[in-house]
């Protein structure tokens, strides 16, 4: 949601979440410290991951600047979710990243189960504690046994698309010299 934002990374805390039921009894739910210590079982730093089951999802948005000021006191740079998201100025003012499916007025009932559980954001499955790593362009999981080559790779990749583009923005440029700078990267 906030493009600005420098990428993120941390390990997930996953539950499912429903928001398109009223409580059974009383008017909403505001005790969520079972919810609350299971986020602290992660590593930080930690990405909240919330499916929401509702048909359709989205109903109401479950974080807004209570819950993403919670979130970040807990240890949390991100939250993603398929349902909604609310009060993005103030969330933005935090600096906690939000993925979500859609922005809502309203918070409706929030009802959090299945602490700790696969969940699915889209097409994207989620384990628990699964590393996650995301930016302007979206968000992906990463294997924990590749993470520690990542910033070699990322480094050698920005160098080799840099010769590229560097060329390209030269006199020198052609079809032919593209295609042998292009032959000399493999």
């Amino acid at each position: 949601m906030f493009e600005d934002l420098p990428p993120m990374v941390g390990y997930a805390a996953t539950a499912r979440l429903r928001t398109d039921d009223p409580p059974i009894a009383g008017g909403c739910y505001h005790d969520h410290s079972e919810w609350w210590n299971s986020i602290l079982q992660v590593p930080p730093p930690r990405i909240v991951v919330l499916q929401d089951t509702g048909n359709p999802p989205g109903v109401g948005a479950f974080v807004g600047n209570m819950h993403a000021a919670i979130l970040k006191a807990l240890g949390c740079v991100g939250y993603v979710t398929n349902g909604a998201v609310r009060e993005l100025p103030s969330v933005r003012e935090l600096g906690l990243h939000l993925f979500a499916g859609s922005v809502s007025v309203s918070h409706a009932y929030a009802h959090l189960f299945d602490f700790g559980c696969t969940v699915e954001i889209d097409d994207l499955e989620v384990q628990p504690r699964a590393l996650l790593h995301g930016h302007r362009h979206g968000l992906m999981t990463v294997p924990k046994n590749i993470a520690p080559q990542i910033p070699a790779v990322a480094a050698k990749l920005r160098e080799t698309e840099q010769r590229v583009i560097d060329f390209c923005g030269s006199n020198e440029f052609s079809v032919n010299k593209l295609r042998q700078v292009m032959k000399e990267l493999v």
